[in-house]
């Protein structure tokens, strides 16, 4: 059997914690002849999408599947201003140095990152000027992040206006346009349970009363059972509903060629430290949706 080539706009929906799907969604795309020659995201999208434009991706993914819980929340720099929980710049400066940055229109494939104009209620294109500065703008959850200026405008989420950002590729010359959307419906099979992995317990070490303030929100924030949701669950929760219904209008309307749909249930908006489990269901959606596909 030979395998064909098949030229690919890539379109990364958000999610949360769920978009570290589109790595392992990725990984199998490069593995079985399709060329990513494009991809527009948003909020997570966008990140996944511009790391990998940057062809960072396998430095990004070591880096993300070593976090813990802990190291979640010492990336979270607490804002005391009226706008955030968290201004958002330490991950920004933490990936910055991980990854470096660059210019959008430098990379080597195209890229777009979505966010949204909280004056003008519109969406907003980020095609060009720094990678790192579209991105901070595009994952600018509301209540959690803090909003990002530029040029003049105060931009939040893009998953706010269109959590599946197809219209960014309706101009590329491409074979085919897949979409990934994070808000499928609900999957036993790929549920990931809530009882945390355990860890190799270590000394804890000197940690600053900032960190200390931090753990402890955090904390008060998270669900503690059935019929308790914590804020940080109420926030998800309302911006996956939100992002659900205006996912369908746009799927309605701008109609890609292939859809991979990632349960929504697979795991919490902000269960980053489940990285393996969300990558291997990205490579697992991928084949199922797309083996069809890759050999002629």
């Amino acid at each position: 059997m030979k395998t064909k080539e098949y030229t690919v706009s890539l379109v990364l929906g958000s999610g949360g914690a769920r978009g570290l799907a589109h790595i392992g969604i990725i990984e199998w795309l490069n593995e079985n002849g399709f060329d990513i020659c494009s991809i527009a995201g948003s909020s997570m999208g966008a990140l996944i999408g511009g790391i990998y434009a940057a062809g960072k991706l396998d430095i990004y993914k070591n880096w993300v599947r070593a976090l813990e819980r802990t190291d979640v929340i010492r990336l979270l720099d607490v804002s005391f201003g009226r706008t955030g929980l968290f201004k958002g710049e330490r991950i920004i400066n933490a990936l910055k140095q991980l990854i470096g940055d660059s210019n959008i229109e430098e990379l080597p494939i195209s890229f777009t990152a979505v966010a949204t104009d909280i004056e003008t209620e519109k969406e907003v294109w980020l095609s060009k000027g720094p990678l790192f500065d579209a991105i901070r703008a595009s994952i600018a959850i509301p209540t959690i992040f803090t909003p990002f200026k530029y040029e003049g405008k105060k931009l939040l989420d893009g998953g706010l206006v269109n959590p599946i950002p197809i219209a960014p590729t309706l101009r590329d010359l491409t074979d085919i346009t897949i979409a990934v959307n994070l808000s499928g419906k609900d999957s036993i099979r790929h549920k990931i349970s809530n009882v945390r992995k355990q860890r190799k317990n270590h000394e804890k070490t000197y940690r600053n009363s900032i960190t200390d303030f931090i753990e402890g929100l955090y904390r008060k924030m998270e669900h503690k059972g059935p019929e308790d949701l914590g804020l940080f669950d109420i926030v998800s929760q309302s911006i996956d509903t939100m992002q659900n219904t205006i996912a369908s209008f746009k799927l309605a309307s701008y109609s890609p060629d292939i859809i991979i749909n990632i349960p929504k249930n697979a795991c919490r908006f902000f269960e980053f430290e489940k990285a393996d489990e969300m990558i291997e269901i990205g490579r697992s959606k991928a084949g199922e949706t797309l083996s069809h596909l890759h050999d002629v």
